[in-house]
């Protein structure tokens, strides 16, 4: 389970963002009618889900590269070669592109809640550390300040107990390479639990669905999903996976390193996918490719279906940009009624359907708004902040009027829109 996450100074993110999925304390009757919002552990009560609205080039994609970018960084720093750069830009402004980017991370793993942090910039890994909490006492696992010394006994500091030689590792891991990345690599036991969580508990995007993924995921959920797609009122009764062999012209080795030379019988490979074919309501006879020839939104709605069915299944934590690009508003609803059914799932989103910022769908604490200051940062904040708001008002009103700030000021009239092209 994710409890937060802060980020600084990355893209238009420059002060310290942070979004949390810990529940406010709200005791009214529409909290009450919203009580499967929400979910409890460890004596506390968490959001299942987060939206945020807010207009164009506002902030709301950088938080999501943000996540996206802390992920592979856990899973993937270790693979990283010495003077190479980290992909991504600070903020650019008011001498920003000089500072550290800062990342944390606080979650629930087997039980256990853990903090994870770090700080870099483009070039190189400036800190990093572990906390886990042993009942409500905050204890290292281990920290690391590269600039207190050279010998990495003195950069590193360790917990007793939680990895075997843990200074093997640490003189192991590169300036650019996150401790937690090169010990999951070297098998260490704790570091591979936070890998994992970051790998399968914690997902960023619909994922690319790869064949073997796909097909596993439909294998386990095929009825669950064919009742999802019957309940959001598409006439796709069935749907058939076959494997099927495939032939692929494999360019020869002097290609891929870039020469211009084409030869006349390129090598082919032979290789396995997964077909996905949809029978419809009027004629079961009748097969239609998933990829090919369903439309676009059918194709999103069925990625996104096998990915949440696993995370509501499971408890895990998807988040997703635009999760609604080319759906109706009733289907995003159930989308969003998907998580909120499930036991313990969470879903963080972006999206600009204003039907959805709606007292009687979510609570205040669950919509969250993106701005750009006149300084051209993000500002972030929720519907809860506004103190003088109250349940009872229509909050999809009030947010199209700019009561919360987040929206585009547009000159929007035909007669001033005739102006740009000079009549």
């Amino acid at each position: 389970m994710l409890l937060q996450f802060s980020i600084k100074n990355f893209y238009s993110i420059r002060d310290t963002l942070t979004v949390g999925f810990e529940a406010a304390r709200i005791s009214t009757g529409r909290a009450k009618d919203l009580a499967d919002n929400v979910s409890c552990a460890g004596g506390k009560k968490f959001l299942k889900s987060i939206g945020i609205f807010g207009p164009n080039a506002s902030g709301k994609s950088s938080i999501f590269k943000a996540l996206k970018f802390c992920m592979r960084l856990v899973m993937d720093s270790h693979l990283n070669n010495e003077g190479g750069t980290f992909n991504f830009m600070p903020f650019k402004f008011d001498g920003y592109h000089e500072k550290p980017s800062e990342f944390s991370v606080s979650f629930i793993c087997d039980g256990t809640k853990y903090e994870y942090s770090f700080t870099l910039n483009r070039k190189e890994i400036i800190s990093e550390s572990l906390y886990y909490y042993p009942g409500n006492r905050r204890a290292k696992i281990f920290t690391r300040l590269e600039q207190v010394g050279k010998p990495k006994s003195e950069i590193f500091s360790f917990g007793d107990g939680f990895f075997t030689r843990p200074l093997d590792v640490a003189q192991s891991t590169g300036r650019n390479t996150l401790f937690i990345s090169r010990a999951s690599q070297m098998n260490r036991e704790l570091a591979q639990k936070i890998y994992r969580f970051f790998r399968t508990e914690f997902l960023v995007g619909i994922p690319q669905i790869s064949d073997d993924y796909a097909a596993q995921l439909f294998t386990e959920n095929k009825k669950l999903l064919l009742e999802a797609l019957r309940m959001a009122d598409s006439d796709i009764v069935d749907i058939e996976a076959r494997r099927e062999n495939v032939r692929v012209p494999v360019p020869p080795a002097y290609m891929q390193l870039g020469r211009n030379v084409i030869p006349s019988l390129p090598a082919v490979e032979t290789g396995t996918i997964t077909r996905f074919l949809t029978t419809h309501r009027r004629s079961p006879d009748v097969k239609f490719d998933l990829y090919a020839e369903e439309s676009d939104g059918t194709v999103r709605l069925f990625c996104l279906l096998l990915v949440l069915l696993d995370v509501c299944k499971n408890g895990k934590t998807l988040a997703v940009d635009e999760f609604d690009l080319s759906f109706h508003t009733e289907l995003a609803e159930f989308i969003i009624n998907m998580v909120h059914a499930s036991k313990g799932a969470q879903f963080l989103f972006t999206s600009h359907n204003t039907n959805l910022i709606d007292m009687k769908k979510l609570q205040r604490d669950q919509i969250c708004f993106t701005n750009k200051r006149e300084d051209g940062s993000t500002d972030f904040y929720s519907l809860f902040d506004f103190k003088d708001f109250r349940e009872n008002m229509d909050a999809e009103k009030g947010y199209l009027q700019g009561r919360f700030d987040a929206v585009p000021y547009t000159a929007t009239s035909v007669a001033e829109i005739k102006r740009l092209f000079g009549e």
